[in-house]
């Protein structure tokens, strides 16, 4: 082989290396990070039973996907139950409705607030959050806007671990309530994003870092209903 040859080979073997190195890091990281999201918090997931004597601020359900005419998807239905029953147990006297309402054509909390009121909620005793726009900012929001510091959280398990781990590191004292009524057809795909979404906020607990919209605090001791218009400083 010529020396020019060796060269080449030998640029390309260092490229690969390069490349396995970064690989083998990343792998690290990501198992790592997922490792200690789920062992720092899968004792502070409970049972209905054991949330209600709980006496937390406030019940947080955090947002999914609703369909064109309002009404929740099956996932985000069952979020919703988990939420309601915990409150009629009286895990926590108000519920806060974290999701997604960054456009005047989708609002997940108010499809969320209206199922809850459909089911016998009292609207003052629901908040919404119309600037839920992904977990840590669910929890951070309930932290720095509507001033909690002691909730439970309603999702599926699969969810609730990077949600609790969102809660703990910004300070909140946290418990999480399975949701999981039904299986799903998307889970796999669920599961799957869950990996490199546990990552992401794992960094994001560990710089603090704030939600895309923040705003005035809102206090749990007033009524719900002040917060129905507050979508437009969202949007």
């Amino acid at each position: 082989m010529t020396r020019e040859g060796n060269k080449k080979r030998r640029w390309y073997t260092t490229v690969l290396a390069v490349i396995l190195a970064i690989a083998i890091v990343a792998v690290v990281v990501v198992a790592g990070t997922n490792f200690a999201t789920i062992s720092q918090t899968k004792n502070d997931i409970v049972t209905p039973e054991q949330a209600a004597s709980y006496e937390g601020d406030a019940i947080v359900v955090l947002g999914a996907s609703v369909f064109a005419d309002g009404t929740p998807s099956r996932i985000l239905q069952d979020r919703l139950d988990d939420g309601i029953d915990l409150y009629f147990a009286g895990a926590a006297p108000k519920i806060i409705m974290s999701g997604d309402n960054s456009t005047v054509a989708y609002n997940e909390v108010k499809a969320m607030k209206d199922y809850a009121i459909s089911r016998g909620v009292p609207s003052e005793d629901i908040f919404c959050d119309h600037a839920g726009f992904s977990t840590y900012e669910s929890m951070y929001r309930a932290k720095h806007v509507f001033g909690a510091q002691r909730i439970i959280v309603a999702t599926q398990t699969y969810h609730l671990y990077r949600a609790l781990y969102a809660a703990h590191g910004l300070g909140l004292e946290a418990i999480g309530v399975p949701s999981d009524y039904r299986d799903y057809q998307n889970q796999p795909i669920y599961d799957l994003r869950e990996i490199p979404a546990r990552t992401k906020d794992f960094f994001k607990v560990l710089l603090e870092v704030p939600s895309t919209f923040v705003g005035d605090p809102i206090s749990l001791s007033q009524s719900g209903d002040i917060t129905e218009g507050e979508e437009e400083q969202s949007n």
